[in-house]
């Protein structure tokens, strides 16, 4: 189970040293995740969970651009109701792009150098999208792309509109994106795939032999530690 995994790796943080950050990612793939993981957080002692508490860093992979800080569209609002509130987090701990930068690409340098001044990916979570991206990488990717604005897809708007009432017009168009350079960069990936949706791209990631540029998602052939978990559905 994956939720079992990231407990253990989180009680590496009680130590002395503290590993590298998190990368977290949002979306429906996720919410069971960060339910169940709560819940064994949760059972943590007092001061276990102070103990988390005050040593939690982690970032997320993505944020649209266009926002205001508190939209509850937001990914911001996503990770304050799915994991930190829960948990208690210091919201200054858990970090996303600037979603209300007037300059994205000047934002997403600040965001990737932060990151990097933390230490880089120590264990990063990633969803697949219906066109293989992950975060918002979109097709063609290349893999030494650093944190970086982006123009989101006619196909990844449409697949975020049910977090716009079904409007595919309100959804951002453009967005902060880790890029593939920081992803591979990661010591441990775990790729989470659920649903017969996302059955066919699954399929053809899985036939693969080699990276292909318009699978932004295959470039995780080239990592030593890629972890993927999948429901019947999707393995369909």
């Amino acid at each position: 189970m994956l939720a079992a995994h990231l407990e253990r790796h989180l009680r590496g943080w009680q130590g002395p040293d503290p590993l590298k950050p998190l990368g977290l990612a949002t979306g429906r793939t996720m919410e069971p995740l960060y339910r169940t993981l709560v819940e064994r957080l949760l059972s943590w002692s007092a001061d276990e969970l102070e103990a988390l508490r005050a040593r939690w860093c982690s970032f997320n992979l993505d944020e649209y651009l266009g926002l205001s800080a508190d939209d509850p569209r937001g990914y911001r609002a996503y990770m304050t109701h799915h994991l930190a509130a829960p948990l208690g987090l210091p919201a200054s701990a858990v970090h996303l792009p600037d979603c209300t930068a007037a300059d994205g690409e000047a934002a997403a340098r600040r965001y990737g150098q932060q990151l990097n001044r933390c230490g880089g990916i120590g264990l990063q979570l990633l969803g697949l999208g219906s066109n293989g991206h992950v975060g918002f990488n979109e097709p063609p990717c290349p893999p030494d792309q650093h944190c970086h604005e982006v123009e989101l897809t006619s196909a990844t708007r449409q697949q975020n509109a049910v977090l716009f009432d079904g409007c595919v017009d309100a959804v951002p168009q453009r967005a902060i994106t880790l890029g593939l350079w920081e992803i591979l960069e990661a010591a441990e990936i775990h790729l989470v795939v659920t649903g017969a949706a996302k059955a066919g791209i699954l399929q053809r990631l899985l036939a693969l032999k080699e990276p292909d540029h318009a699978l932004p998602a295959s470039w995780l052939l080239t990592h030593p530690n890629v972890w993927l978990w999948c429901d019947a559905a999707a393995l369909a």
